[in-house]
Order: structure tokens, then sequence, then C-alpha cells
């Protein structure tokens, strides 16, 4: 049996190696390395992807969820609506930014933001959601919009983890998560989905004049070289990055296909089991394209389990062990334990296994054999 890997980006590597190696090579011989044709055609290529009018290319997805919200004209003291149940990036810009947080539970069953909860945490002095599509798996697109729209309020989606997951709306719309909100916000962070060998992220919008605003911000606040029109940071996705999103980027959907059928195994081997809760998908499974393969363990065991996994040369990994509302950095009185119940109880029970698009049926057999003897024992 092969090494098991939490994300096997080399195996992958192999099967692009030669466009890729050839697309680098052309970068050295033009030196065309910030700004070059490989960023602007992958630009394109993403555009006609995710059938949204501009793709922005940046640095990397933090800097992305930063600058959608300063091309929004976010101000201090504004109060922004995300999750408890996230990586930290999706609220520390949102800090950064002089902006308020407020922080709301999740749905147990998929673990996304909790649109009741959205509600119920509007105040006149709220101006934008951030849904996160964790895990791979879309948020409840409709009813946030609804919400949004109803309220006045802008929708940044956090597209970090579910880049190529399809949206069924109920009028029978579908639509590339990311591209439905106001803007949205992705990471090409190496062990994402669409990842690429060094960091990069992207903006995307239907709005032209908020993708002309955003095409300033990431370029020093210029349109023109050192004409400075808006306050801006410097946060350009570079041509090496650019290329090897290139070469995977026509090969998304299968990279996506092939997570699905590991989960699908997974799911096989462990829906049976009394302490284990294999993800639940929201609608068909398009919605999901399993970033991580998340479980539930139940009984008590699921730091026991880590510990055991990692014994046996398994890989695994807790995302997340603490809530954001527990986090020193964003402690706040407003926040009361009665008010993350679901998150609250997540953190002890959550655990993702090795999920990519290499994983073999003999690794999924070994994994999950591993687990049910521990669990039952």
């Amino acid at each position: 049996m092969k090494k098991i890997q939490m994300v096997d980006l080399q195996g992958q590597y192999a099967s692009i190696k030669d466009q890729i190696n050839d697309s680098l090579q052309e970068i050295m011989n033009t030196s065309a390395f910030i700004n070059g044709p490989e960023v602007q055609n992958f630009q394109k290529e993403l555009e006609e992807y995710l059938g949204v009018k501009h793709v922005i290319p940046c640095a990397n997805g933090t800097d992305a969820l930063q600058i959608a919200m300063m091309g929004l004209g976010l101000k201090p003291g504004d109060e922004v609506i995300t999750v408890d149940f996230t990586f930290a990036a999706t609220v520390e810009v949102i800090a950064l930014l002089q902006l308020t947080p407020v922080l709301v539970d999740v749905d147990p069953e998929t673990f996304n933001i909790d649109p009741e909860a959205i509600k119920k945490a509007i105040t006149p002095r709220t101006k934008a959601i951030v849904p996160v599509h964790l895990f791979g798996q879309t948020a409840d697109m409709d009813a946030i919009m609804e919400i949004a729209k109803a309220h006045n309020l802008y929708v940044i989606e956090d597209n970090a983890q579910a880049i190529g997951a399809d949206f069924h709306s109920k009028e029978g719309k579908t639509s590339k998560t990311g591209a439905i909100g106001h803007v949205g916000s992705t990471s090409f962070f190496p062990s994402k989905n669409l990842g690429c060998y060094g960091d990069g992220g992207a903006i995307f919008t239907n709005d032209d004049a908020l993708a002309h605003t955003l095409r300033g911000v990431v370029n020093h606040g210029m349109y023109e070289r050192y004409h400075h029109d808006v306050v801006g940071v410097n946060s350009r996705l570079d041509s090496f990055q650019a290329a090897v999103l290139r070469a995977k980027l026509p090969k998304l959907d299968i990279y996506n296909e092939a997570r699905k059928a590991a989960a699908y195994k997974y799911n096989d081997a462990l829906k049976d089991q009394k302490h284990i809760k294999i993800p639940v998908r929201s609608g068909d499974c398009d919605t999901h394209v399993f970033h991580q393969y998340t479980l539930k363990i139940t009984n008590g065991k699921r730091d026991a389990l880590v510990k055991h996994l990692n014994e046996n040369n398994i890989p695994c990994g807790v995302y997340y062990p603490i809530p954001l509302h527990n986090q020193k950095a964003y402690k706040d009185s407003r926040y009361k334990e009665a008010d993350f119940p679901v998150t609250n109880q997540l953190v002890k029970e959550v655990i993702s296994l090795p999920m990519h698009t290499e994983l073999d049926t003999e690794q999924i057999d070994h994994i999950t054999k591993t687990i049910i003897e521990f669990v039952n024992n």
C-alpha cells in the first residue's frame, strides 16, 4: 500500500508535470513574472468556468476577503455577520479593517452558517454577511440572499474550500459557488481543490463598478502608473502560480469527482457505525466537493482516535478545535456560550480524514477499518 497522505500533491503533479514544466520554462524565457500572459489568460478562463463577469486575481485567499470588503466601502464600526466555526482568516480580515465581527452558530448537519442565526444577529449597524462554504459544501444561499435583500446587506462568499461546487436555487438555476453573492473570494493554497504551488487567491463579481474598484485596490490603488485613486494594497498573483492553475483548471471537475468518489467509499464503510456520523450533503452531491471529509465521533473518543490514527501512520486533522468566539484575539463580552451550542459540540467531535484526488480503495479500506476497530473497542 502506498504511504497515506492527508493531501498528495506529488501524485497529482505527476499527471500534469510536462505541461507545468513547459509553462514555467516559458515564463523564465520571457521574464513575464508579474501580470504576464499566464495571469491574464487564467483570469479569463476562470471567468468562463465560474460563469462570472469579473475575476480579479490576487496574492492569497485572505487578501481576497480583505480586498472584497475594501471594495465594498465598509467603514470602521460596520457589523459583518459570519460563522463561529471556520478558519480564523474569515474573521481576521474583518478585525483588520476595524469592522465589527458578529459571530453566529452553524447548522448541525452541514456545518454552514445558520440563516436563522443570521436573522437574530442583524442590527441597524449590520452591513454584510460572509457565508463560508465549509469543507466544500454550499451554504444555503437562497435563504442568505433573501435575508440580505430584505435588509439591504452585502453578501461576501468565502469560497476558499468549495471552488467548483454547484448551488441549485429553488428557482431551478444552477450557479457556481463564489458567483452568487455580491462578491466572492477564494484561496489557491496548495491543498485546496484548485491549488497552486505557493500562495494565490482571487475575487469574483458580476458588478462592473465593483470590479473596477477591486482592480485598483489590488495594485496600490492605481489604474494608471503612479496615479493612486483609491487606498490599495500590493496583492498580485504571480505568473508561476497562474501557470500551475491554468494546468489544473481544466481538470478541476475531474479532481472534484475523484474527491466525491473517495467520499462515497468512506460513506459505504462508515455509514452504519453507531458512534460515527458521516458528512451530510444538502441537496444532490454536486453541492459538496469534499475539500475535507469530516466525520463526527459521538462517543467522546475523538481525541483518542486522533492519537490512534497518528500512531498508525494515518494522518488526520481537527478542523477546528477552538471556536472563534473563544480565541484570544476575538473574544468579546457580546458572546455567550449559549449562543453557540452547535459549534461548541462540533469542536469536540469533528475529525477530518485524508482527502485528495489520489486516494485509492486499498488506502480507504485501511483507514476505515482502523477507525471502526478503535471506535467500537
